[in-house]
């Protein structure tokens, strides 16, 4: 409790002090419930939440934590060829999507240049090469690089590499998402 307490003070840039004055709490109080080193009483927390535009509840919650097994990853299709893409965060994850594509020699995104709804796409590559293509330049990828970009940008991809190649993309917000 004390650790979404503090993470909510300080994504709301908020000092302890001011908390402290907010709630009429001393700041060595403030920081010990922080640090999960004594519980407030209800009528303290409730304050405390208030201040902080924290739902009681959500203290309380178990954080969304989903596994995600490779093998069992659902298969899916973005338009390329050639490859086999699996999506590796849940369906109803909306704020990040992970894909990982492995891609036969000659494999491409298609034919033209298209975009993706998400305001950032990261593709790292794990294994291969990798040309991404984009209005106005190529960029060449090995193993190991990664590349960050705005999905709004016109791109596409191909694998111009002698062997097959194994990537990562993680796209901001989620630009797909279904039912799980």
């Amino acid at each position: 409790m004390g650790a979404r307490l503090r993470a909510s003070r300080q994504v709301q840039g908020l000092t302890i002090e001011q908390v402290a004055a907010a709630t009429n709490l001393t700041k060595g109080f403030l920081s010990r419930v922080e640090r999960d080193e004594t519980s407030p009483s209800v009528a303290t927390l409730v304050t405390l939440c208030q201040v902080l535009s924290v739902p009681i509840g959500s203290l309380f919650e178990e954080p969304d934590t989903e596994v995600v097994h490779m093998e069992d990853a659902p298969r899916i299709n973005l338009g390329g060829r050639g490859l086999v893409e699996r999506m590796l965060t849940p369906r109803s994850q909306s704020r990040v999507q992970v894909l990982r594509s492995s891609l036969d020699v000659g494999a491409s995104g298609g034919d033209d240049l298209y975009t993706i709804n998400c305001d950032v796409e990261v593709l790292h590559v794990l294994a291969g090469e990798l040309e991404v293509l984009f209005t106005n330049r190529t960029v060449v990828m090995a193993a190991g690089d990664t590349l960050t970009f705005s999905g709004r940008e016109p791109h596409n991809w191909r694998n111009t590499g002698s062997t097959s190649a194994d990537i990562i993309w993680t796209l901001v917000p989620a630009a797909w998402s279904g039912s799980s």
